[in-house]
């Protein structure tokens, strides 16, 4: 049996290359994004940053906060938080401008009002509304099971001869 040592060769290169393919895919996106660079003066500053930063929702992402967004709205919005807090602005006046400028939706959480009362509590509101749907349903059927069931005679009558062709 004979074995070129250029066969050998090409074995080892395509192994190596079906590893890195491996590890390509086994590697995280996150390790792919991009990490924005913010200088502030103090580290007050910087975990106020990153508070907003994680509590505020990009708004084309929909479902990703800030931190995590890599989209070109959620760089600008980085940006602008960063710019806001090294001019000494509160988090209550980042919030708010947030706020005129993408409404309640830039909010993990929304703040309590008449407009947001459903989002609040319509989750408690129907899991109460169910509750009396099936303690309803529960009480008829038990209602129900209590009834005796009575046949006349020519009811009776029918059962025996279904039963009866049955058998």
């Amino acid at each position: 049996m004979t074995i070129h040592i250029n066969s050998l060769h090409n074995l080892n290169l395509i192994c190596l290359m079906l590893l890195l393919f491996v590890l390509f895919l086994l590697t995280p996106i996150s390790a792919f994004t991009q990490v924005d660079t913010f200088q502030f003066s103090s580290e007050e500053q910087q975990l106020r940053f990153r508070q907003l930063s994680d509590e505020l929702r990009c708004p084309m992402c929909q479902n990703t906060n800030l931190t995590g967004s890599t989209g070109g709205v959620a760089e600008d919005l980085r940006r602008e938080i960063h710019r806001m807090i090294i001019e000494g602005l509160t988090d209550e006046e980042i919030e708010q401008f947030m706020f005129e400028r993408y409404g309640d939706f830039i909010f993990y959480r929304p703040r309590l009002r008449a407009d947001t009362f459903l989002l609040w509590f319509g989750p408690l509101i129907f899991l109460f509304m169910g509750g009396f749907v099936a303690y309803g349903i529960f009480r008829r059927a038990k209602a129900l099971s209590k009834i005796e069931v009575a046949f006349d005679e020519s009811q009776q009558k029918k059962l025996e001869e279904l039963l009866a062709e049955k058998l």
